[in-house]
């Protein structure tokens, strides 16, 4: 990936109705919202003209498929007024089964979208309501077929595992029915329940540790059998149909985030934008340097990057290539952790893969603690 690109994350904080477990800023809206939050969106990418080349584009949220499909263009116009977008730009779009019809799928294609990622969650209707999701299974294959007629060939389907009441087995279901539809990839991430949602006021009946062990197992093990390769901790894909706007976060490679709560990430720098949608809609935003907005501003060190390296790295299976962490720090590898390194080698949690470093299957059950040494290290 060329370094001297950028990603692009735009946020669209709407949905339908915030589900039970999350903690994303996000919420219903009415139309005139939706108008002044575009407003201003165009306004915060225009201020950042400076022809940058970008090769991701991922738009998240909420649910971006609840925003007027007009005012999404006039998004992705702005952006490529004010950037260089590439002819083989991935662009991705969160969509929820229910939020889209046919002729809005074909607008998303002919404004330059070209990759669906679809918030399944569960194949079976009962953890879908126990989770508050709007849609059915039903709602959800409706919306997949779709997307394959208006000529979608770039799809993710998100689930979720060890949400309230399911086993192993209903998640084992619900995985097997997605990756007989062939979808180019599949998310499956574990319910974190966070503080601040409903979910976490709430008795709940999840998985054990145990169980939750064994359905991580039981997801590589079944998507292999249907051609998916595990190529992240989280995220499986048919060869060639990895994410490229996410592992540029996990190769800790530049972007930019635009919208309240949007991140960055530029010349060791991170900032973050505020998560009070007032207090983003009322910024002033005329002044190129502008940023009456930014809720947190993080100037890395060298040893920050060094560890964010590491541990964003390991989550890829491919790990860490010994050679690009001397190319980008001027410094080996194993000067910095190789104490580390080579305990964890020794307790068999991470091993050499030619000229890399991975974790090994019993490191990724068990990823947290690893990772935690480099950070820690002093």
């Amino acid at each position: 990936m060329n370094r001297k690109s950028l990603g692009i994350y735009i946020h669209i904080p709407f949905c339908v109705r915030k589900c039970l477990y999350c903690d994303f800023v996000s919420g219903p809206s009415t139309p005139e919202i939706q108008i002044n939050y575009v407003n201003q969106l165009k306004k915060e990418i225009c201020r950042t003209s400076n022809g940058n080349i970008v090769d991701t584009v991922f738009i998240g949220g909420g649910t971006p498929s609840v925003l007027d499909v007009n005012l999404l263009e006039e998004v992705l116009c702005k952006l490529k007024e004010t950037f260089c977008l590439v002819p083989e730009c991935e662009c991705s779009i969160e969509i929820n089964p229910g939020t889209v019809d046919y002729d809005k799928l074909i607008k998303y294609r002919k404004m330059g979208i070209n990759r669906l990622s679809i918030g399944l969650q569960s194949c079976n209707d009962n953890e879908l309501k126990a989770l508050g999701r709007i849609h059915d299974c039903k709602t959800f294959e409706e919306t997949y077929f779709l997307a394959r007629e208006a000529g979608f060939d770039n799809i993710n389907v998100d689930l979720m595992s060890s949400v309230p009441e399911q086993t192993p087995e209903s998640f084992s279901r619900s995985l097997r029915k997605v990756a007989e539809l062939n979808p180019e990839h599949i998310s499956v991430y574990s319910l974190i329940v966070e503080e601040g949602t409903p979910f976490y006021d709430m008795e709940l009946k999840l998985p054990s540790e145990e169980e939750e062990r064994l359905i991580y197992h039981k997801t590589g093990r079944i998507l292999r059998e249907y051609g998916y390769e595990q190529y992240e901790i989280s995220n499986y894909a048919k060869k060639g149909r990895e994410c490229r706007h996410n592992i540029r976060y996990w190769q800790c490679e530049e972007y930019l985030g635009f919208g309240v709560a949007a991140a960055s990430y530029r010349n060791g720098v991170r900032w973050k934008n505020t998560v009070d949608l007032k207090r983003y809609l009322g910024a002033e935003l005329e002044e190129p340097m502008e940023n009456s907005f930014y809720e947190e501003m993080e100037y890395l060190t060298e040893k920050d990057q060094y560890a964010e390296f590491m541990f964003m790295g390991l989550r890829m299976n491919s790990g860490i290539s010994k050679e690009t962490f001397r190319k980008r720090f001027g410094i080996s590898m194993e000067e910095i952790y190789g104490d580390v390194l080579e305990k964890h080698i020794q307790n068999g949690l991470l091993e050499r893969a030619e000229q890399s470093i991975r974790l090994t299957e019993r490191g990724r059950d068990i990823s947290n603690f690893v990772m935690a040494d480099f950070i820690l290290l002093e």
